[in-house]
């Protein structure tokens, strides 16, 4: 017999009831990685998290014969719903054993939950910020987990979604960059020096974490303006903003971090970040007290870059800044001696970029499908 709880986030036992169970799930999967703990925690958080300034969600579990067995969260993002002007709800942090009757169980309630609101939809993986990582994934179970930036799942998901009437609604592809495959034509490099050299456009390299900090809010205004028509946009608030440069700052490398200038203004941006995964994996979801050190080390050693946020606003697109920014990509693998690059979950909506990088060198090589479900 399944039951569903519902899970007091003031409890400290219970949220870790829920935060814990993936880390039991998928203990034995050698291509998962363990996200660090205090940051799943902050997920529960309602004083904290920037979401419960204008959202709500709440947390379930399954339960059969006193144990954990799947888990979900439900969210109304407002600001969301308000921008789009829709009625959607939004399931994130959705982990379950393989058993139709524990995803049945979950999605049942997540849609009275729902419904209850008024809410028409229920559309998901999709969580509580930018850098949370859409959909489930359908296809690359064989390559690990690059950091946390992306959802891992065993491949029996996303039959069982279906089977519980979820449909395909948009999917993230992302691609793998070889060193050695990843070469612009020396057009794209030309182009890009013309547009530096007519002094319309330039790049910001940062030296140190302060400076990039002091530059947050202009980055965050750039995004609320560069991303406007890809499927998952709302526009940020300014705690949203500051939320994820904080967490940000935690892996950052500033000198894999580029912001295309125009008038000292950022209208485009590279977010590259050295791939911890292989120490995440060691720390088991613990900072303290070894797991720091090996974050520490990886990303001195790791060979591995994830481009996870590069765009740019529409207007510069045919000025030669998408030519500026490919560019930049390519010098940032290259000089840092990285040998492999992931382009990290770029939305099939984003046409032009898909198409772009295709043409580039880029193989897609990992799919994650968000899934939508009429109430």
């Amino acid at each position: 017999m399944i039951s569903i709880e519902k899970i007091n986030t003031a409890s400290k036992r219970e949220a870790e009831r829920f935060v814990q169970f993936p880390y039991h799930l998928y203990k034995q999967e050698p291509n998962w990685v363990p996200p660090l703990l205090i940051d799943q925690r902050m997920f529960l958080n309602r004083a904290k998290h920037p979401f419960y300034e204008h959202s709500d969600a709440d947390f379930f579990v399954a339960m059969r014969n006193g144990e954990v067995v799947g888990r979900i969260a439900v969210l109304e993002n407002r600001a969301y719903n308000n921008h789009r002007k829709k009625k959607t709800a939004q399931f994130y942090l959705f982990d379950a054993i393989e058993d139709i009757h524990v995803f049945k169980a979950l999605f049942a309630k997540a849609s009275t939950w729902a419904q209850s609101r008024g809410l028409t939809q229920i559309v998901g993986p999709k969580g509580f910020g930018p850098l949370d990582g859409y959909g489930v994934q359908v296809e690359g179970f064989e390559h690990r987990q690059l950091m946390t930036m992306m959802n891992y799942n065993f491949p029996y998901y996303p039959p069982l979604l279906e089977e519980v009437g979820f449909k395909k609604e948009v999917d993230f592809i992302s691609c793998y960059l070889g060193a050695d495959a990843y070469k612009l034509p020396d057009r794209v490099h030309s182009i890009a020096e013309r547009v530096l050299a007519r002094g319309n456009l330039a790049v910001k390299r940062f030296k140190n974490k302060r400076e990039l900090v002091r530059w947050g809010p202009r980055i965050g205004k750039a995004y609320n303006q560069a991303f406007v028509n890809n499927w998952e946009y709302y526009p940020l608030s300014a705690r949203e903003i500051d939320f994820v440069i904080e967490n940000i700052m935690t892996i950052a490398d500033p000198r894999l971090i580029k912001i295309i200038t125009h008038n000292n203004e950022p209208v485009g941006f590279l977010f590259g970040f050295p791939d911890v995964s292989t120490a995440l994996q060691k720390a088991r979801g613990k900072l303290f007290p070894t797991g720091i050190l090996h974050l520490f080390r990886e990303v001195k050693r790791t060979n591995w870059i994830a481009l996870n946020g590069a765009g740019i606003l529409p207007e510069f697109q045919g000025r030669g800044g998408n030519a500026l920014l490919y560019s930049e990509m390519e010098k940032t693998i290259r000089e840092y001696d990285f040998e492999h690059a992931d382009l990290t979950q770029v939305a099939e909506s984003a046409e032009e970029m898909r198409a772009d990088l295709i043409n580039l060198g880029g193989k897609p090589y990992k799919n994650h499908r968000v899934y939508i479900k009429n109430l």
